[in-house]
């Protein structure tokens, strides 16, 4: 007889934690240890679950890597006495540290589902309800005694995606995410169903290895008609800096006047990464197709390729923080390393 799964609930803050005082009116994260009152339905789970609050719940916006190492800790020590993990997370930022998350987590083979919610758990019209239940549901799914997904996964509003795929594309709709690039892990109707081709399959059982070096010395470079050299000279001559992510147009292109292709390129020859994504929120980055794009190429500008600016945030902090050679940091970023970017054909 099949053990029942045991899911693991960390609490970082956010919407999703909050309940109305009565008195006050006013938001209070409530104790997940009386998570029943609020979801009896999670009775119904086949499942056992136990949480975990952050001392010190925070909203997203103040997230940061710190943040992401706690999370990770708190999994790394639990990792053997749990088969899944769900992360109840604020929205605003939660791509972010579900993408850092994913690169942080070297041959994971169980489920870290991070989740949240619009409207808090106590709201009559709450999406937090149906978001958490699903969640747990995902984390304990089995298959001859072995997880569905092995991943780090983001499940909003019916939709389970690969969280490194991710971005936020709404402020006030329960449908606040969207995968622009890659197809939803699952989906949650009448049935939940699972896209088996898509889910990330552990070929060998490896040691979990959890890298908490993140490098934060970055930043995002954001072109736009008019963008001035005072103001990227400010960036890339900013102390420390060293990695930009660079936003630019469509398929990868940006101004080619000689100022700016002289400041990007000084700024590579003095060790900075520069990643070129785009601006767009569906699509990719292909370097060298217009004249625009060759320029970058040239220079040694880093392919993005489809990556989500969050993701390539994320990875970029955690490539610095491996302190990987000079010679092999453009291989190692254009490489797909969780799921991150399509395999290039």
């Amino acid at each position: 007889m099949a053990k029942t799964p045991q899911i693991l609930l960390i609490y970082t803050g956010g919407t999703i934690g909050m309940v109305k005082d009565f008195k006050t009116g006013a938001l209070r994260t409530f104790d997940f240890d009386k998570l029943l009152k609020h979801i009896p339905e999670i009775n119904h789970l086949n499942c056992v679950i136990t949480s975990i609050s952050f001392q010190n719940p925070i909203d997203s916006s103040n997230m940061n890597p710190s943040n992401w190492v706690i999370i990770s800790e708190i999994i790394e020590e639990n990792y053997e006495k749990f088969d899944g993990f769900v992360v109840l997370h604020g929205s605003d930022t939660m791509s972010y540290t579900a993408s850092a998350i994913s690169f942080m987590f070297e041959n994971l083979t169980k489920p870290i589902i991070f989740t949240g919610s619009q409207l808090p758990i106590g709201d009559l019209r709450t999406d937090a309800k149906e978001n958490l239940i699903t969640s747990i549901e995902i984390a304990s799914a089995q298959e001859n005694g072995r997880p569905v997904i092995s991943e780090v996964g983001l499940y909003f509003e019916y939709k389970l995606y690969r969280a490194n795929r991710t971005t936020k594309v709404n402020a006030e709709h329960f449908e606040a995410f969207t995968s622009p690039n890659f197809p939803p892990l699952g989906e949650s109707g009448v049935h939940l169903k699972f896209n088996k081709q898509l889910i990330y399959k552990p070929t060998s059982i490896k040691p979990l290895k959890i890298r908490k070096q993140l490098n934060n010395n970055v930043a995002i470079l954001k072109i736009f008609p008019g963008i001035t050299q005072t103001v990227i000279e400010s960036i890339l001559n900013s102390k420390g800096l060293k990695g930009v992510i660079l936003e630019t147009y469509g398929s990868g292109n940006a101004p080619t006047e000689k100022w700016f292709l002289n400041l990007l390129s000084k700024a590579i020859s003095n060790g900075i990464y520069i990643v070129n994504v785009t601006q767009c929120i569906g699509g990719s980055v292909i370097m060298g197709q217009y004249e625009t794009s060759m320029a970058l190429e040239k220079i040694g500008v880093i392919s993005g390729n489809d990556i989500t600016t969050e993701s390539a945030l994320a990875k970029l902090m955690y490539l610095l923080g491996e302190n990987i050679s000079k010679n092999k940091f453009k291989s190692f970023f254009e490489t797909q390393l969780r799921g991150e970017i399509s395999l290039i054909e």
